[in-house]
């Protein structure tokens, strides 16, 4: 059974990544705050006294299943009033959200003796590689992410999206297909 302190631990853990990981699947910020914060709550009052290894598994579907609700939501929000220019959200795409926060703590020393040409094409195709994930289909983006990002293996991506392992693959095969594809059209060699 997992401790308090344990429980604290892994929640301040993995708080970044799944934020990351949720704005890429809804596009507001301030969404994926509640969806992480709520998917944070539910899993510390119903499964806080599982077994510290249970947690990182049941936390990738708590949080899975919060993102399709919140998708739910919205899918009835927007059936139910024709006029929702009082009601969205804005949808800031100003560049707020920089994928090299991941790579901040490696290579600092590095980015110190690069050129800032070479910086600012680093930023560029970050950027560009964040704006083609973020088109990838919503199963595929989930299924990538899991893989990729939060470093899932097939199984655990698999239990954690609710489908088989051989889902996992095809969704995966084909996010890397399109990304592959996407990229190398404008130039960006992986």
């Amino acid at each position: 059974m997992a401790s308090e302190q344990e429980l604290s631990d892994f929640l301040k853990s993995v708080d970044k990544r799944a934020f990351k990981r949720t704005v890429y699947h809804v596009r507001d910020e301030e969404a994926a705050l509640d969806i992480v914060q709520d998917s944070m709550i539910k899993l510390a009052e119903h499964y806080g006294d599982k077994p510290i290894n249970e947690l990182p598994m049941l936390f990738q579907r708590i949080l899975s299943n919060c993102t399709l609700d919140w998708f739910r939501r919205q899918k009835t929000r927007n059936a139910l009033f024709t006029s929702m220019s009082d009601f969205e959200s804005s949808n800031d795409e100003s560049g707020d959200f920089d994928l090299l926060e991941i790579h901040s703590s490696e290579g600092n020393d590095r980015e110190e003796t690069q050129s800032a040409e070479d910086l600012v094409r680093r930023k560029q195709v970050l950027k560009e590689i964040e704006n083609e994930i973020q088109e990838l289909p919503t199963r595929q983006r989930e299924a990538f992410l899991m893989r990729y990002w939060e470093e899932m293996d097939v199984a655990e991506t698999a239990a954690a999206m609710g489908c088989s392992e051989g889902s996992v693959k095809t969704h995966c095969f084909r996010a890397i297909q399109t990304l592959s594809k996407a990229l190398k059209a404008k130039g960006i060699e992986l």
